[in-house]
Order: structure tokens, then sequence, then C-alpha cells
């Protein structure tokens, strides 16, 4: 597949914490973008991973079209943007105009600084109070789950006189980060005054939903109304309005297909953007992501030939085998031995002996036109076939988000803008 045409979008931007302004839509991205493949000298060379910046941002106008037009949009791009490109993704999404983007480590949120990127910047997972300098120079704004790290936080702004945002989480039901629900008439008159001044601005309040993902027989739906009636009740509690400067948050992308009603004023969505289906009886994404790899080598054996490390295959007649140049190396799931497929000139190939770091080895006995050099689909369509990230997943005993993260740096992630027609 080759790269497609795509527009320079224009978007608001922020020159600091909660301010915006009008300027070009990510400078610093498309740049970086550019240098990132001058250096890979020819990315389709061995293996690659495809990702259509048009379908992801297809998929987050799904995600609006499922809440109110009101509610903004805080696009996750943690962990490199679920492992697909974090440049990529932020330049696939800025047209769109998100209020700001989330992210899961202070190393990360600096990244985006460093890729030129000025909307608000909310860290979600918990900072140790050593890095609170760091988020305070980057202008992140911080998820607070320990009174610790807001104290930590406010002296570091108030002595490099940078004022810092946060949102405050609340521990609803999840368990693994928060300040618990119940025990909001504690924590909560600290919290207001350690926000009291200029240097802390308590910007929003979230939760998050521990089985949005899950379907109805499991109690998903149920176990949401609960976590969202002690959010509400903290809020009550604390004298927020709902409606007021705090912007509260709950929902991620399977409480936004589920219970829209839920996810507050923002909503935060991740795997869905990137094409994978967030939860059980939920809407199916736009797919947007294709895993590829060339045909090295292909061979003719006889029956009784075993193929790769333990020989745990043999040939059970005359058959006809191709290398493909990806191995768990790259993050292709060595548990896909022997059951994961591929696609080859439209067809599936079954998946013969163990995967290696760097080689897999596919049955192709009855396609006769494959040759060295042929493009393989381990993820994605070819023709009329498809895999999906969720069959990879099932086959591998994994979850699509395990699938995605897990590819790594050797294989280069090549954003394709096309056409959003």
């Amino acid at each position: 597949m080759s790269p497609g045409e795509g527009g320079d979008g224009g978007g608001e931007e922020g020159t600091g914490v909660g301010k915006k302004v009008r300027r070009p839509c990510c400078e610093g991205i498309f740049s970086h973008l550019s240098r990132s493949m001058s250096m890979t000298r020819d990315p389709f060379a061995r293996a690659w991973i495809e990702i259509r910046g048009a379908a992801v941002r297809r998929n987050l106008r799904g995600i609006r079209d499922a809440v109110s037009p009101e509610v903004a949009v805080l696009p996750m791009v943690k962990a490199n943007a679920y492992g697909l490109g974090v440049a990529g993704a932020l330049e696939a999404l800025e047209p769109e105009g998100p209020w700001g983007w989330g992210v899961a480590t202070v190393e990360e949120g600096e990244e985006l600084r460093a890729l030129g990127v000025s909307r608000p910047v909310v860290v979600f997972a918990p900072v140790p109070p050593s890095l609170a300098a760091r988020a305070v120079e980057a202008e992140l704004t911080l998820g607070v789950s320990a009174l610790g790290l807001l104290e930590r936080l406010r002296a570091e702004a108030k002595a490099r006189e940078k004022p810092v945002a946060i949102h405050v989480e609340v521990d609803t039901g999840m368990g693994r980060a928060g300040l618990p629900w119940d025990r909001a008439r504690e924590w909560g008159p600290r919290v207001a005054e350690l926000t009291g001044d200029e240097w802390v601005r308590w910007e929003g309040c979230f939760t998050h939903f521990h089985s949005a993902d899950e379907g109805r027989g499991a109690g998903g739906p149920d176990s949401m109304t609960r976590q969202a009636d002690r959010f509400r009740q903290v809020m009550e509690e604390l004298s927020l309005s709902w409606e007021g400067p705090i912007l509260p948050h709950l929902g991620n992308s399977a409480a936004a297909l589920r219970r829209p009603d839920l996810v507050g004023r923002a909503v935060r969505p991740g795997i869905h953007l990137y094409g994978g289906r967030a939860g059980k009886e939920l809407p199916a994404p736009e797919p947007a992501v294709s895993v590829r790899a060339r045909v090295a080598l292909v061979r003719e054996v006889p029956e009784g030939t075993t193929v790769g490390y333990g020989a745990t295959y043999r040939a059970q007649g005359p058959e006809r085998w191709a290398t493909l140049t990806i191995g768990y190396g790259d993050g292709l799931p060595r548990s896909l031995s022997n059951r994961g497929v591929a696609l080859l000139h439209g067809q599936r190939v079954p998946m013969v002996g163990r995967i290696s770091m760097d080689m897999t080895v596919v049955d192709i006995t009855g396609i006769p036109r494959v040759r060295p050099g042929d493009v393989a689909t381990l993820l994605g369509e070819d023709g009329e076939e498809r895999i999906t990230v969720e069959e990879m997943a099932m086959e591998a005993g994994t979850i699509n988000y395990e699938i995605f993260t897990g590819f790594t740096p050797r294989l280069p992630r090549v954003w394709i803008p096309g056409d959003d027609g």
C-alpha cells in the first residue's frame, strides 16, 4: 500500500495550561515525521506497520457521534500511541481539534512537548514526587492520586513561578489508583487548600470504569452505574458543580460506546481510535492498522520435513513453505506458533513450526505464484481476506491492546494520511 495524499489541518493550540490561541497545526510534528522517514532508507524492505490516518480520524468522529456534541475529546496517545507511533497519531488527530492529549508518564508528556505540542497534556498514571519538577517545567497537567504529590507539585510550581494544573483521580472501584471515593470529606478540604492560590489550578476530576468493556452478562453496565453514582456523590460532597470550572470525566472508548450518558464533560478514547474493538457487544471501529512482511525464501519440501526450533511441525506430504521476514523480535506473538495465519495473494496460509525471533514460516502449498519479495499480511487485509487484531489476539491468548503495544521498535511505523472521503 502506498501512502495517499493528505491535507494539512489547522487547529487551536494552547500556549500553556488552559490557554489557547490559533496557530499552524503541529509544525514540529510534521518536521519530526519528515526526519524520521528520511532516516529510514526503505521502511518497506523487510517488515513494517501501516496505519491509515484517515481511518483513525473517522474513528474519533465515531466517538464524537456517540456522545454529546458538547463533550470534549481527550485522545489517549500513551505508550507511543498504543505502540503505533505517537508523532503520526498527533498529526492524524490534531485537525480534529482535541481538547488535549492523554499520556501515562512524565517522559511521554515531555516527548509531546518536544514534538511541538502546546495543547494540554494530561499524565494519567501516578507520578513519583521526584518527577514533579520535570512535570512543572514541561507544563504538564498531572492526574493526582496522592496528597503527597500535590504538595510537592505546589512547592515546585511556586519555586519556579510556573503554575501547574491538576486533575484529581477518584477511585470508585478500579482499585489501582485514585483518592478513595468514600473518604472525600477527609481529602477534599486539603486538595482545596493546596489549590487555593495561583500555583496549582484544580482543572479536572476523573475516575475510570473497571468493566465498561465487559458484555451485559458480566455486569458491566450495572457496575458503571454504581461507579458513576459514587463519583457524583464525591462531586456533591465537595460542592463541585457538574457544569462548573472543574471538568468531570469518566469514560474511555468502551464507556462512550456503551453508556455515553455517563462519560461526563470529556471523553478519553483510546483503542477504538486505532481500530481495536473496545469491548464485547460494542460497535467495531474502522480497521486502521496493517502489519506486513516480505517473503524471503520459498522452498519445496518432501513429506516428513521438520521446521523450526523443537521440530514441532512435520510436513504432511510434499509441501511448499515461505519464510517471512518477521518474528517475535518484532512483536509477533510466539504463541501463534503452529496456530496463527498470514495472508498471501489474498489467501490464508497457516504458520508452521515455532515462530523464531526474526523469521516465521508459512505453508503456501497450493499457491504457486508466491515468490521472494512478495508481501505477506500478518494483520490487516489482502484482497477479500482480513485478519483483525481481535482474531490475532484470540489465537495468541491475549487482548488487542497487548497486540498493538507489543510490536517492537524494529518495525517502522508508516502513517498513511489518506483521504477522509
